[in-house]
């Protein structure tokens, strides 16, 4: 499915919810200290996005992975009845957001996939570097690869996350591809309004001087706190922007992203570039919805989520048709 017509009758309520959005003043970015408060911000009870953050249902054990700078916090939900193991990678440009920020998602896709989440709180920047990051997810996915059937009864692997954690979540894979000819042990990959050039596709210029959540200054804040304002030429290396890699050999992924976000090109030219590479790959595409909608109380954001439900348990059910478990 590209777009689905059925999406049409949230679009309204998608309008009004835009417009509300719109009218609340933008967060400031620019500086170390912005993105520390915003940091407070995300994590306070009392913060406007604890509402869409909500409960889990299932209990959370916190927990720690063994990392490359020492142990990797995070938190696991797992169901009674245990299909896979899905690693979590949240998003937050880099610099902000948690682990904890994803429960209430996580616990639903436990609930009504069967899948244990493991979702990891990666070093972030600026005090550490966009490679610390990508260490600790890579880390991460190996500790899962190693231990997921002795902690959890399976060896069946999938990895999804959003935005930022998108871009770490395909960038895993490259490294596990590359460095241990692994990335196929994850049967499956759900990738949401992830970034994939860092250094920015058209759609970022034409449409981040509009949006109301990823606006302009947070690109320049991302230019400035993560990418330590390298050259053009060193933001496309593959090794940071994972639409410049070579992408033959990874697992099946759904790419999911609003017909309004600034990264909506990211979407589509990773997506086309998987496929091309002969891997499979599902695009979803939401109208009237900017970055992030899926956190949105709205109609859509349920199509959305359960758009990756149904990804999540169509790979499982095909895995169980061959009997397979991990290549």
């Amino acid at each position: 499915m590209i777009y689905s017509a059925e999406l049409d009758q949230h679009v309204e309520e998608m309008r009004r919810v835009n417009a509300q959005l719109a009218n609340l003043p933008p967060a400031p970015w620019r500086t170390v200290e912005d993105v520390q408060r915003l940091r407070v911000l995300l994590a306070s009870p009392d913060s406007p996005f604890a509402a869409t953050m909500g409960q889990p249902v299932l209990p959370v054990a916190e927990t720690t992975i063994p990392g490359p700078a020492g142990p990797i916090p995070a938190r696991v939900i797992r169901p009674d009845r245990v299909e896979a193991v899905y690693l979590d990678i949240h998003g937050g440009a880099w610099m902000i957001g948690s682990a904890r920020m994803d429960d209430r998602e996580n616990d639903e896709l436990a609930r009504t996939c069967g899948v244990v989440t493991v979702s990891i709180d990666y070093r972030l920047t600026p005090e550490h570097t966009l490679g610390d990051a990508m260490d600790d997810c890579e880390a991460a996915a190996l500790w899962v690869i190693e231990r997921a059937q002795a902690e959890f009864g399976t060896d069946r692997l999938l990895i999804g996350g959003g935005s930022a954690g998108a871009h770490l979540a395909a960038m895993t894979l490259l490294r596990l591809r590359d460095r241990h000819g692994a990335a196929r042990r994850f049967l499956a990959a759900n990738l949401v309004f992830g970034c994939f050039d860092l250094s920015g596709t058209p759609s970022t210029r034409i449409r981040g001087a509009r949006s109301f959540t990823l606006g302009r200054e947070v690109f320049e804040s991302v230019l400035e706190h993560v990418l330590d304002r390298r050259p053009l030429n060193e933001i496309r290396d593959p090794s940071i922007s994972p639409l410049f890699a070579e992408l033959s050999g990874l697992p099946p992924a759904l790419f999911t992203v609003g017909l309004l976000d600034p990264l909506l090109d990211d979407t589509l030219f990773m997506s086309s570039r998987w496929q091309v590479a002969g891997n499979e790959a599902e695009l979803a595409l939401y109208p009237e919805s900017e970055h992030g909608f899926t956190g949105l109380p709205t109609a859509m954001a349920r199509a959305a989520t359960r758009r990756q439900q149904d990804f999540v348990r169509s790979r499982l059910a095909a895995a169980a048709a061959v009997g397979q478990t991990a290549q």
